[in-house]
């Protein structure tokens, strides 16, 4: 039995500023809630709380029934690696300890480490962790279509992100552990596996706590909303198909409150106002007069009811600029191992969406495109006057690491401080100025690489899941830029909300064919 309820929680940034102030909510077992809200608002943090990465300030955190989590970001290293790292605590430990001692018979092999060896065997089959092997190569098989002996120790940078996801979920969801905490977990995964887990999440009996921007998802999976927003936290109770109403209602209940909080306020001060006048010709209305004063003070000692949260206001300026007819031409192009021999022209102003599922080759393409080093043979070159920018779809940014959002944007657009926070304002960016790219949400981090795009002045918009990190304002925001953007944008989407905006779709099929369509296709 799991069930998670968060109380009275408030959690301050490193630089002391609140994140959460208050925040509390209950999902019981078996309950499917999704926490929604803007970027940055602190959807990650709360999961991070709940799985006690980190330490409120103030209240109370539980989480009953063992918590697996999944994290927004993917890792590094090796199958397994990846594998244990959604291993419950106790399995990790013991095979960390199983490990050492791994080593250190091969370094030694005398009765001592013979002796550690078979203790660390032991202590990892009373732990279960031999079972769980078992349940990762069921895992294994249906992710990859191998066994896991096959591939535990295959390097994750040979996985695409898509499979690398699918991997983690399928253990989640088949492991011990009665609390799931999925963070974008839809992120990577083609349409057909966002199906797979809608219906896996449904039909699980685990509690399943879950961050998505995808409202797809949503309406299929949650049974009710979390939203995070305004440091506080409020629930809706239904599905995601009555959400925007019952936000809507929200707002203006809560700004119909506010009004008549102030309205009482200014009512009390003219009687103040009033009274002070008159009182000072009449000493028969001082007791009135200093009765209206406490009064005052004790309705603004107590405070004015909370405030309609702020909506988003992203503005995003992709400009772009004139390049040749043929903005992008392919002839007679294959990637070695993924793609038969195919040809295309993509045209100036166009905008392309590439779809298909995991490991066709998408995301390789978009790569050979912004001129990385992609076995291929055949032809792929860039027009006349054609410059591109690229949306890496992991946000893996060495360039970036360490480096605060405002300092790049200052050094790499010979922009002055002012300037860059101007254009980090833009994009909702400006409190998070001074935090270095990795401690950026995922909505965060998108939104700045868009944002160096933008400054980039790029012609040719090559973008790799955009959306799947935006927040729904963001992604409607990044649709709006688009279309007043003057150059040709490649996309690969798995988003089917933002793939019925483009214009038409190179459909990448497992068989390794490239198919033009005029429609989005998801069952090639």
């Amino acid at each position: 039995m799991g069930h998670v309820e968060v109380s009275g929680v408030t959690y301050l940034l490193p630089d002391g500023r609140p994140l959460l102030v208050e925040a509390s909510f209950k999902v019981g077992d078996g309950a499917k809630a999704a926490l929604v809200g803007p970027n940055g608002a602190g959807k990650s943090t709360l999961l991070r709380l709940i799985s006690g990465e980190l330490e409120p300030v103030e209240g109370r955190v539980v989480a009953a029934g063992g918590v697996g989590v999944m994290r927004q970001f993917l890792g590094e290293g090796s199958v397994r690696d990846l594998l244990m790292s959604v291993a419950p605590g106790r399995v990790r430990a013991a095979a960390v300890v199983l490990e050492e001692a791994e080593r250190a018979i091969s370094v030694r092999d005398e009765e001592a480490s013979q002796m550690a060896y078979a203790q660390a065997i032991a202590d990892f089959a009373d732990v279960g962790g031999y079972e769980l092997e078992v349940v990762w190569d069921v895992c294994a098989t249906e992710a990859l279509g191998l066994a896991y002996e096959e591939v535990k120790e295959r390097s994750l940078a040979t996985l695409s992100g898509g499979e690398q996801k699918r991997l983690m979920l399928e253990a989640l969801l088949r492991g011990p552990d009665e609390v799931l905490l999925l963070d974008e977990p839809d992120n990577y995964l083609d349409v057909r596996a966002k199906q797979w887990l809608e219906r896996a999440i449904r039909s699980s009996g685990k509690t399943v706590l879950l961050v998505s921007h995808d409202r797809r998802l949503l309406a299929e999976a949650a049974d009710r909303i979390i939203t995070v927003e305004g440091r506080g936290v409020w629930v809706h109770g239904g599905g995601f198909a009555g959400y925007a109403e019952a936000r809507r209602r929200r707002k203006e209940r809560l700004e119909e409150v506010r009004q008549r909080w102030e309205d009482e306020r200014d009512r009390l001060r003219r009687l103040v106002h009033l009274l002070r006048q008159r009182s000072a010709n009449n000493d028969a209305l001082a007791g009135a007069y200093q009765s209206a004063v406490t009064r005052l003070e004790r309705f603004e000692r107590a405070g004015p009811p909370q405030r309609a949260p702020k909506e988003q206001n992203v503005r995003m300026r992709l400009r772009g600029g004139r390049t040749g007819k043929r903005a992008v031409v392919c002839a007679e192009l294959e990637l070695t191992g993924l793609l038969r021999p195919f040809s295309t022209e993509i045209w100036y102003g166009e905008r392309v969406g590439v779809l298909g599922t995991n490991g066709t080759g998408k995301s390789h393409f978009l790569r050979l495109l912004a001129g990385e080093p992609i076995a291929h043979t055949g032809v792929a070159r860039l027009g006349a006057r054609v410059a591109a920018g690229y949306f890496a779809q992991t946000h893996l940014r060495p360039d970036l690491r360490g480096r605060p959002s405002a300092e790049v944007v200052m050094r790499e657009h010979a922009m002055t401080r002012n300037e860059a926070m101007a254009a980090l304002a833009r994009y909702e960016l400006a409190p998070a100025g001074g935090q270095p790219f990795e401690t950026l949400s995922g909505g965060q981090q998108a939104r700045l690489q868009i944002l160096l795009l933008e400054l980039s002045g790029a012609t040719l918009l090559l973008l790799d899941e955009p959306t799947d990190n935006l927040d729904l304002a963001s992604a409607e925001a990044l649709q709006r830029g688009l279309g007043g953007f003057e150059g040709t944008v490649v996309a690969v989407t798995h988003d089917r909300w933002f793939a019925d905006d483009l214009d038409r779709y190179l459909v990448f099929g497992a068989d390794g064919v490239v198919r033009a369509s005029d429609e989005p296709r998801w069952d090639v």
